[in-house]
């Protein structure tokens, strides 16, 4: 459970606001996310992160040099919006284009893809790339079905790099697509997750059982089996990853990810037989990362993680990169002055808004009748919150209710705040 918080509605925005002032010389608060605290050199392209919270180091903690220029900050477990998506990509656009990569999920697909589709309109060549490494989510077949865990750190380097050392956004979009076919993960639960100022998890495992094949926005596995030695656990994560394998590939990147509750010292009695699995399948691993990459709130569990390298995945794993999370070699940060950015001033080739017309009666009576309804509806779904939540949490993330009441407040107010 989380034991430190103050408003529960408040704790994304809590912990993103006390993450800045810890990292302020590497990133800056943005509305709707983070970006670097010293620009993007002109004409380089922008690779944009993000998706709901409670991932962390994930997002935030990846937007630095040889990674990301930005991260679009969601609530727990939900998707930020268009208007996030795009006031970040604002404040991140260095004049080289914007690409967006984040986890499969319906919201993340449908407000980034809307993000993308305003940004073109715009000028801005915006594209997408979607990841997709979860192996338990779909079959090979469906491979581009699967959702996206802790492989987004394998693409979000790759991508990150690619672009920081000037390659053009089409290039930059192929290399993040090429990461993505190549990248596999597979992960194992042995205890839920729980929301911020809830009092039970989102799922339970049975005792003496783990959860094969979890989601990191606090989904269920797909079935429970008995617990496994390090051992017998380092080849059932492994097994399906290596089943996929490309034809003649014998060097990789691998990932030992843990979930939230996970000890250290667990991960690496788990990293070393993960280690000897894989070197007895004639497989040479190429530096290798063991600890918390992208997490799930307080779940027990860990994840692996392979990416597949060739040359060119090769040169740009081993790439210099400089982020509050994820660090190798020594990756410059010049290129503007570090502080805070303003992110949603209008661009200096918006025009500035036109003052609407006086409201008529007949608006003015039906703003009331709509102010009245969204007050009401604010009412029953708030009343029914803990149930819609636990609903949702039989087959996804448990925040249906908290995500409805959350929606209607801010409509609520927005529509009291306009009949000012």
């Amino acid at each position: 459970m989380t034991r430190i918080l103050g408003d529960p509605d408040a704790f994304v925005a809590d912990a993103l606001r006390g993450f800045v002032r810890a990292h302020g010389d590497e990133i800056a608060l943005v509305d709707g996310g983070v970006v670097r605290a010293i620009p993007l050199e002109s004409g380089k392209v922008a690779v944009l992160i993000g998706g709901g919270s409670g991932h962390s180091p994930a997002f935030a903690g990846y937007v630095g040099a040889g990674l990301a220029a930005g991260a679009v900050c969601g609530n727990i477990f939900t998707s930020p919006s268009t208007a996030q998506a795009l006031r970040v990509a604002h404040a991140a656009d260095a004049g080289g284009g914007v690409l967006f990569t984040f986890g499969k999920y319906a919201g993340d697909v449908i407000h980034f893809g809307e993000a993308e589709r305003r940004l073109r309109e715009e000028g801005v060549d915006a594209r997408t790339v979607l990841i997709t490494d979860d192996v338990a989510s779909a079959p090979a077949d469906s491979a581009d079905e699967r959702r996206g865990i802790a492989g987004i750190v394998c693409v979000f380097h790759v991508a990150g790099a690619a672009a920081e050392r000037g390659d053009p956004i089409g290039e930059v979009e192929r290399l993040a697509a090429h990461a993505n076919s190549r990248t596999r993960s597979h992960g194992v639960a042995f205890a839920g997750c729980t929301l911020p100022g809830a009092d039970h998890a989102l799922f339970e495992v049975p005792a003496g059982q783990m959860s094969i094949g979890l989601g990191i926005h606090g989904e269920p596995g797909v079935r429970d089996v008995p617990m496994q030695s390090a051992p017998e656990l380092a080849v059932t994560l492994a097994e399906p990853l290596l089943d996929e394998r490309p034809e003649g590939c014998r060097r990789a990147a691998v990932i030992v990810n843990g979930l939230g509750s996970v000890k250290y010292e667990e991960l690496f009695v788990l990293f070393g037989f993960v280690v000897e699995h894989l070197e007895a399948q004639d497989i040479e691993i190429v530096e290798p990362l063991c600890g918390e990459y992208v997490t799930s709130l307080d779940m027990a569990g860990v994840s692996l993680t392979v990416m597949w390298l060739d040359d060119e995945l090769e040169e740009l794993w081993k790439a210099p990169s400089s982020s509050p999370a994820f660090r190798k070699g020594i990756a410059s940060t010049s290129g503007g002055v570090a502080g805070l950015r303003v992110a949603d001033e209008p661009r200096s080739n918006e025009a500035a808004p036109e003052r609407p017309a006086p409201a008529t009666p007949a608006a003015i009576e039906a703003a009331g009748v709509a102010r009245r309804l969204l007050r009401s509806a604010r009412e029953a779904v708030g009343a029914e919150a803990e149930a819609l939540g636990e609903l949702d949490a039989v087959a996804d993330d448990g925040d249906h209710g908290l995500g409805m009441v959350r929606g209607l407040t801010a409509a609520t107010t927005a529509s009291e705040w306009c009949a000012v």
